[in-house]
Order: C-alpha cells, then sequence, then structure tokens
C-alpha cells in the first residue's frame, strides 16, 4: 500500500526540489524508457481484458480473478506510473497538494486490490486442486464476481478508512516537492498486518500446499502409467505434463510477484530502522509497480490461449460475426 511510514523528525528532509545532475541526453533517455514501461503496462494488461472479456471460452471463475488482476495492474499503469516515473526523475513532486491526494488514494486502493486479487487466486486454486467436487459445484463465475466486487470495495473502504482516522485528509504535501503520507504508530502497525503480514502469509501458505498436491497428483499418474495400457498412458502422460506446467507458471507468477513486492515489504516492517532516503524510496515504489508490467509478459510466455487471443485482437478478427466462440483453448 502506498502509505509511508516516516519518522516526524524525518519529515522534511528535504525543503525544496533539488536540481537535477544528468545529461540532457540521459534526461531523455529516462523519460523514453518510463514511457515504453507505462506503454507496455497499459496495452499488455489491455490485452488481458479484451481476452477475458471477448472470448466466451475464458468466461471461467478463475479467469474472473485474472482479470481482476489485470484491471489493477493497468489501472496502476495508467493512473500511478506516469505520476510516479516523473516524480522520480525530476526528483520533485510537481503536481500539487491535491493531484498528491487522489494520487495517494488511488495507490493505496490498486495496491491493496492488485495484492488481495494474488491472495484470492491462491485461495482459488487450493480449493480447485484439494476439493475438486466441492469446486466445480459451489464456485461459479456469477458468485467469483460477488467475491471480486467485495474485495474492491473492502480495499476502498480500508484506504479510505485509515486516511480519514490517521489525520487531516490535507495533511499530505508536508514538504515542498513531496508527497508523501505518514501513519502513527497505531495505524502502521494495522497497515503492516493488512498490507504484508497476513497476505503473504496467506500466499505462501496456500501456494506451499498447492505445490504439494500437484506433485502428488503427478505421484499417482505415473503410478498409474505403469498399470495401464499404452493408449491410457498416452492420456495419462498428457495430463501429468500439464500439472507441471501448470506448476511452473504457477510458481513464476508467485515469485514474480513476492520479488516485486518484498522489498517494500522489509521496508515497512524495519523503516524506523532502515530510514531509506527519498530516492530510494520512489524505486522501491517502482519495483513493486513493474510487477504490473511483468504479468501479461509471463502470460504471454506461457500461456498459448493468450497468445492466440493477442493474435485475433491485433488483427481485428475479433470484429468478426461470432468471434467470441472462436476457441482459443485446443
Amino acid at each position: 500500500m502506498n502509505l509511508t511510514e516516516f519518522n516526524q523528525s524525518d519529515r522534511c528532509e528535504h525543503f525544496s526540489c533539488p536540481e537535477r545532475s544528468v545529461s540532457p541526453a540521459v534526461y531523455i533517455l529516462l523519460y523514453v524508457c518510463s514511457a515504453a514501461v507505462v506503454l507496455l503496462t497499459v496495452c499488455g494488461n489491455l490485452l488481458v481484458i479484451i481476452s477475458v472479456l471477448h472470448f466466451k471460452q475464458l468466461h471461467t471463475p478463475t479467469n474472473m480473478l485474472v482479470l481482476s488482476l489485470a484491471v489493477s495492474d493497468f489501472l496502476i499503469g495508467a493512473l500511478l506510473m506516469p505520476s510516479m516515473f516523473i516524480w522520480t526523475i525530476e526528483s520533485c513532486w510537481v503536481f500539487g497538494n491535491d493531484f498528491c491526494v487522489i494520487f495517494l488514494l488511488i495507490g493505496g486502493v490498486l495496491m491493496s486490490s492488485s495484492i488481495y486479487n494474488v491472495v484470492l487466486i491462491a485461495i482459488d486454486r487450493y480449493v480447485a486442486l484439494s476439493n475438486p467436487f466441492l469446486y466445480t459445484n459451489t464456485v461459479t463465475r456469477r458468485r467469483m464476481c460477488i467475491v471480486i466486487y467485495s474485495n474492491w470495495s473492502v480495499c476502498l473502504v480500508y484506504v479510505i478508512t485509515v486516511f480519514y482516522f490517521n489525520g487531516n485528509f490535507m495533511n499530505f504535501l508536508m514538504c515542498p516537492g513531496e508527497c508523501f503520507y505518514f501513519l502513527n504508530e497505531v495505524w502502521s502497525v494495522i497497515d503492516l498486518i493488512y498490507s504484508c503480514i497476513f497476505p503473504l502469509s496467506v500466499i505462501i501458505i496456500l501456494y506451499t500446499r498447492v505445490f504439494v498436491i500437484a506433485k502428488k497428483h503427478a505421484t499417482a499418474i505415473r503410478e498409474l502409467n505403469n498399470h495401464t495400457r499404452p493408449k491410457t498412458q498416452k492420456i495419462t502422460s498428457h495430463s501429468m505434463k500439464s500439472e507441471r506446467k501448470a506448476a511452473k507458471v504457477l510458481g513464476i507468477l508467485v515469485s514474480v510477484f513476492l520479488v516485486s513486492l518484498l522489498p517494500y515489504f522489509i521496508y515497512s516492517f524495519f523503516g524506523d530502522v532502515i530510514k531509506l532516503q527519498t530516492e530510494t524510496f520512489q524505486k522501491l515504489i517502482i519495483v513493486t509497480y513493474l510487477n504490473s508490467t511483468i504479468n501479461p509478459v509471463i502470460y504471454a510466455l506461457f500461456y498459448l490461449w493468450f497468445r492466440r487471443c493477442i493474435k485475433l485482437i491485433i488483427t481485428l478478427r475479433i470484429f468478426q460475426k461470432d468471434s467470441a466462440l472462436h476457441s482459443v483453448l485446443s
């Protein structure tokens, strides 16, 4: 969550915006690279959103969670990344106090939503693997949409609650050229538990269980292969391969997510001890934002259905009649 726990005595370390110390060529290159990252984030997640919304075959409960994560990643790229990159490159917040309020509110909601989307995906995969019969009969697309709407609503209410009860809403821009919000000791602990300790614990525990279950499934399939006919063996071998690939992709997604957020989590936990400079903290936030850029790239590398969807979208075949019924999974 984009709420910074700074010590009161350290909050006005920079009273004015420092002058740029980079050459014009480097300055332009930084803006070009930033624009490329923003464009990749927005376009990549937009392709995921269009794919899941358009193709009927992708309208599954799990893909609703993928859609929710893509929406939060898309909004991070469109609403947060440009301001954060400009703030970092210019070494100064140039957008004023009012936009700082909006920036922090939106950042808090989107980061919380993104984190808890991953938590919901962990719960979804765990239930689907541990109790497939229960999952098939109880988890519907409509119920999943209700869960997703509830998740977004809870994140919004939580952020507004923190900002309201922690202090004045206009108490954001405490120093010239900066845009930080300072939590008191009580809300710092609450936010640390809500935004870091609890979701991180759930993700690690459930994904560990998912890998254990997937390994058991693979072992069972391997033993079944030793007692079946060649034709059946071919089918079960394919299933085992699919299980392993799913586990691999799952591991990559979770690993990237944890690596992206871990630096910020560590800072949140040891913030009073580490006392990082503003520039270093900005870089930690950008690293967390980059997770939104990487997710669509992972989909493109490991999911054939996403590559097929990209091809249909880019060639404008989605505007053809009955294109929503096109098979992208087979």
